[in-house]
């Protein structure tokens, strides 16, 4: 993990840490590169400042710190201090150097076979070490995988819980994750009361299918019709090698009680074989001599009071249907309106479409009207642009003007009556390539990161390559611009957040750290591809 200079007003030792950068920044926190008093780099936490006065927080804080102690460092980020008790609070956790595995499948593709069965065993380990100390983490993905020195790490307890503190330290109105990791329970009326250690062998089932093909098992063209596939339908495994396919269906179960627990996960991929062979779509993995694992879908009629009697291993028992069907009309509701506090990031690939981004080559249908229906859609227009068959502006909301790329290598702002300001989101994985729609000899560039002195990137012109340069995530805010359209912000893993420099006109991409994002983005449909 690469780190950015510190920026005025950022301290320069806490404790005996001596900080040298920063690492990020997130729902918490800032995240500090620091060195211990032998030298040794760490990442320290620290609250932010707006949270120093919530005990709400603070008693979440301290029971992660205490949970987090516990946890066995062999596959995760080892706690090496803290202090509670300083303002603000911070953590102290060892400094992990090493590629996501978001960023390994992007730079090189899915994983091999071995290298696959390896990654799964490991973060399986975690997780295991994890709930055996009593903590959920909550917010398992790729990007909280890294491949470090010395073997696999899981990282970033920032949003893990004790189990018996759940539904103490969070309010039945916050959710906090990645929707395509995310269990079908998180999307409970109530999730605090049922989320247990299943919902982390949900997202490994998810985390693992990425590994395996570039895309996520439930990948939707929008976050709720994302979560809508999670709640509804069977999960996309086509790529996975057998026996691996059939341990990654039983841990993505739609009910708690049909997944595997941790340990279970665990013996199951260190007994299974390692077989290469991708299984053909629709043919039923022997699962390593075990029988297969209940298929969530296959329910008989109603029985009485609403209940859906479901088929299992061990004969019939009754499910509730009304929970479910809830479940599905609060996120729809809850999810267009922005009244959900999800962290996630868009991503979509067009109706029969395959990818080639070098994530995955297996086509990933649309979610149908069935499946999702128009209501689960961010907003009415939107869906098409983040699905990549449009062409759209993309608006400065706070400055009215428009993104224009006028060819070969300029990035300005412009009115957006010409050409040169149309552009199209074309997704890779969860992310987008953004497509200048301008006429030109060739192949159309794509906008990308240059780096500039100092801690900041602008934006030019360059191939429409998948790389840490020309990758964004697009993020809903919740609000919306004068003229009703939702508004979202751009962000670059790798450079940060998109901005417009008022003073010296300049588009450019910046690591904002605790500060607000002070610019935000609308799409303006202007027709089909």
């Amino acid at each position: 993990m690469s780190s950015q200079p510190l920026r005025p007003g950022d301290p320069d030792r806490l404790g005996e840490y001596e900080l040298v950068g920063r690492l990020g920044a997130g729902g918490m926190g800032t995240v500090f590169l620091g060195r211990s008093p032998q030298g040794r780099p760490v990442a320290v936490k620290v609250v932010r400042t707006e949270f120093i006065r919530d005990e709400e927080f603070l008693g979440r804080f301290r029971s992660e710190v205490s949970r987090a102690r516990q946890v066995p460092p062999f596959c995760t980020a080892e706690v090496l201090g803290a202090d509670l008790d300083h303002e603000p609070p911070y953590l102290v956790v060892e400094y992990v150097d090493g590629p996501t595995l978001t960023d390994v499948v992007r730079e090189r593709g899915p994983l091999s076979p071995a290298a696959l069965h390896s990654a799964a065993v490991g973060i399986a380990t975690a997780l295991t070490a994890i709930h055996g100390a009593g903590v959920i983490h909550r917010d398992l993905k790729p990007g909280n995988v890294l491949f470090a020195l010395g073997g696999l790490k899981v990282i970033d307890f920032g949003i893990a819980r004790p189990l018996e503190a759940t539904s103490q330290h969070t309010r039945t109105d916050q959710m906090v994750g990645t929707v395509a990791y995310m269990a079908p329970e998180r999307f409970d009326e109530h999730p605090g009361l049922r989320l247990g250690p299943a919902a982390d062998i949900f997202a490994w089932g998810a985390v693992v299918a990425f590994a395996a093909t570039g895309r996520t098992p439930f990948q939707g063209d929008s976050a709720p019709a994302t979560a809508m596939r999670i709640l509804t339908q069977e999960p996309d495994l086509a790529g996975l090698p057998t026996p691996l396919r059939g341990i990654v269906a039983r841990a993505l179960a739609k009910d708690p009680a049909d997944r595997p627990t941790a340990r279970e996960l665990l013996d199951l991929l260190l007994t299974s074989g390692r077989s290469a062979t991708p299984l053909p779509v629709g043919e039923v993995p022997d699962d390593a001599g075990r029988p297969p694992a209940p298929p969530a879908a296959t329910v008989t009629p109603y029985g009485p009071a609403g209940d859906v009697v479901a088929a299992t291993g061990g004969g019939m028992r009754p499910r509730r249907r009304g929970r479910v069907l809830l479940a599905a009309v609060v996120l729809l509701g809850a999810l267009a309106g922005g009244g959900l506090l999800v962290a996630h990031r868009i991503g979509a690939v067009p109706n029969g479409a395959a990818q080639t981004s070098g994530l995955g080559s297996a086509p990933t249908a649309r979610v149908t009207s069935a499946a999702a229906p128009r209501s689960a859609a961010p907003t009415p227009g939107t869906a098409p642009i983040l699905a990549g068959t449009r062409r759209t502006l993309i608006h400065f909301v706070e400055v009215d003007r428009d993104l224009a790329m006028p060819y070969p290598d300029e990035v300005v702002t412009s009115d957006g009556t010409g050409p040169d300001a149309l552009f199209a989101l074309v997704p890779a994985g969860v992310d987008f390539l953004i497509q200048s729609q301008a006429p030109a000899g060739g192949e159309p560039p794509c906008l990308g990161a240059k780096v500039l002195p100092g801690e900041s990137a602008e934006l030019v012109a360059t191939e429409c390559t998948p790389t840490k340069a020309t990758l964004f995530s697009v993020t809903a805010t919740g609000a919306k611009d004068d003229k009703g359209r939702p508004t979202y912000t751009i962000y670059n893993d790798a450079h940060g957040t998109l901005q417009w420099r008022e003073r010296k006109p300049q588009v450019y991409l910046e690591f904002l750290g605790d500060a607000d994002t002070g610019t935000t983005f609308s799409f303006v449909d202007r027709g089909p591809l």
